[in-house]
């Protein structure tokens, strides 16, 4: 019999990304031309080989309990040198990699642990809008109370400050971004980042920056960490993930990193929830962080090259979009008419649509470059049949 669900569960959004591959799975599945899901942002290109190597030869150390056995809760020290090492040379920043260092599962599960370990129940956290489904899931478990930070289009998807009403500022206990940014592709302006420690030191919040996709900016701009700016170790952590950069977004495994208290908390939860990270990834990840990383620009320009025939495809059918800043989606307004349900059943092709990204994402759509050439070109080329006829239909 029932026993009733416990509030937790109640607090819990609808999982849009479940949601939009059940949609995918079943369109998938009728008869038609063959499927295209440009909706989900799964890595097509595989992690660096050097990264492989030091992953197989740690599983192949079977007489060695360190490899197969529990790992340090807090990570493998010669993990947490590599990641500072690695913001020294990528930000200009300086870690310690004792207190501002905390290894994690994966940056989902770091975003879910950072909003418990900053807000709690009915305090405020502002969520940009639009932005990462998952991050109102972070709120609901913290039992904290969403308001949206407004990303404009014609302010280039920053956001904006002033928007948040005086009550909301002061039970503001996190304030989270995400450059470049998913879903709108944009990289932080400068002076973003100023911007926003200098409103957590005003407001007496904490300031969470997901760098998911740091590297992969394009046109000679760069994903910044939000610690180069003045003042962000006092109040700002950062999430950092090898998912999309180097490909590994299967291996479950990322870091947090800046002020140590923050920190520190993040490292007392995993402490109840987790057991660490298995030693092979955390080698692995090493082994990426510590290599050569030509691979990475390689894997930027493909993402280039796809954007750029995507981009070049659409503007040629009469489409009306920005070429995407960085990481590797694309966030797209189709004319009046064409909604994410007409792609897939006239197109059998599948997008992100919008509104799950938050109430400023209506109208628009995610279109995601992580998919084999073929595919993009395939996918581009049925959207611009698509938007030639939306066009040919308006009055």
């Amino acid at each position: 019999m029932s026993r009733g669900e416990p509030p937790l569960l109640r607090r819990l959004p609808d999982q849009y990304f479940t949601r939009i591959l059940a949609v995918a799975a079943a369109a998938r599945a009728q008869p038609g031309p063959r499927f295209i899901d440009l909706g989900r942002g799964n890595p097509d290109l595989p992690p660096p080989a050097h990264a492989i190597a030091a992953l197989r030869d740690a599983a192949a150390e079977t007489a060695t309990p360190a490899v197969h056995g529990y790992p340090p809760f807090q990570g493998e020290p010669s993990l947490r040198a590599a990641i500072a090492a690695r913001y020294a040379a990528d930000h200009g920043v300086t870690l310690d990699p004792e207190r501002e260092v905390a290894v994690i599962p994966g940056t989902k599960t770091g975003i879910m642990l950072a909003a418990v370990a900053a807000a709690g129940r009915d305090d405020v956290v502002l969520l940009p809008d639009p932005g990462y489904p998952d991050y109102r899931s972070a709120v609901a478990l913290a039992a904290a109370r969403e308001v949206a930070l407004p990303l404009d289009a014609s302010a280039g998807h920053q956001p904006d400050f002033d928007a948040v009403a005086a009550a909301e500022r002061e039970r503001a206990r996190l304030l989270v971004l995400n450059y470049p940014s998913n879903p709108c592709a944009v990289c932080a302006a400068p002076g973003t980042f100023d911007a926003a420690v200098a409103f957590a030191h005003a407001n007496g919040c904490w300031l969470l920056n997901d760098l998911a996709y740091g590297f992969l900016a394009f046109d000679g701009r760069r994903g910044a960490s939000v610690l180069e700016s003045a003042g962000a170790r006092d109040v700002a952590v950062e999430l950092w993930s090898p998912s999309k950069i180097y490909g590994m977004a299967g291996w479950r495994i990322g870091f947090a990193v800046g002020n140590a208290e923050l920190v520190g908390r993040i490292k007392a939860l995993l402490d109840h929830t987790a057991a660490g990270v298995w030693t092979g990834l955390q080698r692995g990840l090493v082994a990426a962080l510590r290599g050569d990383q030509a691979h990475v620009a390689t894997r930027r320009e493909v993402y280039r090259l796809r954007r750029d025939a995507l981009v070049g495809t659409l503007r040629a059918a009469g489409g009306e979009i920005v070429a995407p800043e960085g990481t590797f989606y694309a966030w797209w307004r189709p004319p009046a008419g064409l909604s994410a349900e007409r792609l897939l059943a006239e197109h059998r092709l599948a997008v992100a649509p919008g509104e799950g990204f938050g109430a400023r994402g209506a109208g628009w759509v995610r279109l995601s470059l992580a998919l084999v050439d073929d595919d993009v070109r395939e996918g581009a080329q049925r959207l611009a049949t698509a938007v030639a006829g939306a066009l040919s239909e308006a009055p």
